[in-house]
């Protein structure tokens, strides 16, 4: 007799560059959080440099809701995700970091939204706890993104988001960078997803250090792509 499937309910992705440190650490609180069997975890090692792919070897077996997929060479933080959310099983499908700076505690919340949710819904995050410079920063870019691309766009790029798979099936030349969580928050917009935002904490990394908010001259650089970046969309509509 052939074993039916299981269905999995919520899969996610979590993008692993250089992370070895916190692999340990985010597998650990998952498995203290996760208390269904309808949920899968898929790491992506995104063309990490470091140990990250032997930490992975190592340590999977022992998490029965955990795989992995690698990325031979990092060709963006939005590459990655979009490969792990290629092999996604999920009814719903999205993705959180590995830093530990997002809980995956938060996925569950997340998951409680859908339940209680009827219809096609985009569950996003809304950071707390941060920096005040970093708060006024990200304030100034959801007013740009909110008035330029005319849709309500704030917080962009907080952790985790999760939408039905099916929405992403609907998904044309998604960029490969960090604006990823830019055109998955307007593509839900622009389709009219219900979104629903909840507080999530944002505290300091615990080990390494961020791919791309390391001082003034990163965030001048992240301004310029995504300002790049939101004039194509505007220009092409989904790209």
């Amino acid at each position: 007799m052939i074993e039916k499937e299981k269905k999995i309910k919520l899969s996610i992705v979590v993008p692993c560059y250089n992370e070895e440190q916190n692999i340990p650490l985010i597998l650990n609180r998952f498995r203290e959080v996760i208390e269904r069997d309808d949920i899968e975890v898929i790491l992506v090692d995104n063309g990490s440099t470091d140990d990250s792919a032997r930490v992975l070897a190592e340590l999977l077996p022992g998490y029965s809701f955990a795989r992995s997929t690698k990325v031979e060479v990092n060709q963006g933080y939005g590459y990655g995700i979009l490969q792990g959310l290629g092999e996604c099983k999920g009814e719903y499908i999205g993705w959180t970091h590995a830093d530990m700076q997002t809980d995956p505690a938060d996925i569950l919340k997340a998951l409680a939204i859908i339940d209680e949710e009827k219809g096609l819904v985009f569950v996003k995050g809304n950071r707390k706890g941060r920096p005040l410079f970093d708060v006024f920063f990200t304030a100034g870019m959801s007013l740009f993104e909110t008035c330029y691309l005319g849709k309500k766009l704030y917080d962009i790029n907080a952790q985790p988001n999760i939408f039905p798979k099916i929405f992403f099936d609907s998904w044309e030349n998604p960029p490969y960078d960090f604006s990823l969580d830019l055109y998955a928050l307007y593509m839900a917009r622009k389709r009219n997803l219900k979104v629903v935002r909840f507080p999530v904490l944002f505290p300091e990394r615990i080990y390494g250090e961020s791919k791309w908010n390391t001082g003034l001259k990163a965030k001048w650089k992240f301004i310029k792509r995504t300002v790049a970046f939101s004039v194509n969309l505007k220009k092409n509509g989904n790209l």
